[in-house]
């Protein structure tokens, strides 16, 4: 398209969880956004709404940021991971697979995705509070490292695991370590429901020696999600530069050291996230230097990107319907979607930022509060929120919705979720088909004695 003009006039090219919305995001000469070059009002008119749109260039940027920025800050061998459970679907899978990138995963689901979208089970690590069996025989069978998180997959794996072929394994300790983020998504600090106790990790190391079947070869530990600090990762490298060498004093062939991910991404204009290329840059010097005081030769380098790399390559399109003013109070507008396929602002109560479609820079704003359509007071996109003059039938963007909006999503009130397709240089492609109101019913069984013949 001619005569298009960048959406972010300071957007960061090179890490785009510092933009609100996606790299390609552009205003046409008509004054309309465009996103991969695909304008958003077309896809809303063949695709329907809502629908999840991921733009291809934000996310294999991402990818490629932190793979450089790796090689660029750390001297040893290191190995970016995918926290799938952001955004998980065959065709992010392959498209992080063909970006150098491995997975980490917390069910077959999300094990059976990686694996059928060409991820190999050698660069996948299988993380998780309470693995069941089955979910452990079948990584132990497609050979996915296991993150031993509790004494419970210790007894499972005694069972599961042969003589003939060791189980790879990851320790994943509590590293107690506080950051500023949500309660619910911190995961360092010692009342957590994920790893051993620093008190328990001695122990533990211990026992896995004794058994052959046993290989444990890497060390983990996460402190949360959509962090902006880097001191915390810093205090963290010591804490598992510590583990390590008592992990190697006890004779375990320990080559990996898996430092989490949770860096955090621009929801709103106040947000100020650290760059890709500087998180990395932090967490190798902070090992580099962790691993020197303490006479250790380094070892693998593993994070565990999700929100990152994924978040602001993404966007929901909405279509406005009800509107409802409270005099003196507030002005809602409806739209044709909500809670179910974006849970986050009424789990932690959220902020996005926002735009209209075909009015995306107009200065002509009124504060209204975007509403989902679900049977919950709490279903509020976005609250107090500045917008043009806004009608019915308009089309409402909300960016950086391309981690834990479907990945979290739901059938609440039976509402089927939307289709997500992918954009590259002005073509589209479904990459998740739109769930119709029939399909809602397939898992459901009747008996008979309630089939009456009226």
């Amino acid at each position: 398209m001619l005569g298009l003009k960048a959406f972010e006039s300071n957007r960061d090219i090179d890490s785009p969880n510092r933009n609100i919305a996606p790299i390609s995001s552009e205003i046409s000469e008509s004054g309309k956004l465009v996103v991969g070059g695909c304008q958003l009002s077309e896809l809303a008119k063949k695709y329907s709404t809502p629908l999840y749109v991921i733009d291809e260039l934000s996310l294999r940027t991402a990818c490629k940021t932190y793979i450089n920025s790796l090689k660029k800050h750390y001297p040893g061998d290191s190995l970016p991971l995918y926290a799938s459970k952001a955004n998980c679907s065959l065709a992010i899978c392959a498209l992080i697979a063909s970006e150098g990138f491995g997975l980490d995963a917390v069910s077959e689901g999300e094990l059976i995705t990686a694996l059928k979208g060409g991820v190999k089970g050698e660069k996948i690590v299988f993380h998780g509070n309470n693995k069941s069996y089955d979910e452990l025989n079948f990584a132990y069978k497609n050979n996915v490292t296991i993150v031993l998180d509790n004494y419970h997959d210790i007894e499972l794996l005694k069972e599961i695991a042969s003589e003939k072929k060791q189980v790879k394994l990851m320790l994943r300790i509590t590293p107690g370590i506080e950051c500023h983020t949500h309660e619910y998504i911190r995961t360092g600090h010692l009342d957590s429901k994920f790893g051993f106790d620093p008190v328990e990790v001695k122990s533990v190391l211990e026992e896995l020696k004794t058994y052959s079947w046993a290989n444990l070869t890497g060390l983990h530990a996460h402190i949360g999600s959509q962090i902006f600090e880097v001191q915390p990762h810093v205090d963290l490298a010591g804490v598992m530069a510590d583990t390590l060498k008592l992990a190697k004093k006890i004779g375990h062939p320990i080559t990996d050291l898996n430092l989490g991910g949770g860096l955090g991404i621009k929801y709103v204009k106040e947000d100020n996230p650290p760059s890709i290329e500087k998180w990395v840059e932090v967490i190798s010097q902070a090992i580099v230097n962790a691993c020197r005081e303490r006479d250790l030769d380094l070892p693998k380098l593993i994070c565990e990107p999700g929100r990152s790399l994924v978040a602001n390559s993404g966007l929901t399109i909405y279509k406005i319907g009800a509107k409802k003013v409270v005099p003196g109070i507030r002005t809602y507008f409806s739209v044709d979607g909500g809670m179910s396929d974006n849970p986050r602002p009424i789990t932690y109560q959220s902020l996005y930022s926002a735009c209209l479609i075909d009015k995306p820079l107009n200065s002509n704003l009124e504060k209204v509060t975007i509403a989902g359509k679900h049977c919950e007071s709490g279903d509020v996109l976005l609250k107090d929120f500045l917008l043009p003059s806004c009608e019915s039938g308009d089309l409402i963007a909300v960016f950086g919705t391309g981690a834990y909006n479907y990945s979290m999503s739901s059938n609440y009130n039976r509402i089927p979720r939307p289709a997500t397709v992918i954009v590259r240089e002005g073509c589209a492609e479904v990459t998740q088909k739109r769930e119709l109101p029939e399909d809602l019913l397939q898992l459901d069984v009747l008996p008979d004695r309630f089939i009456t013949n009226n």
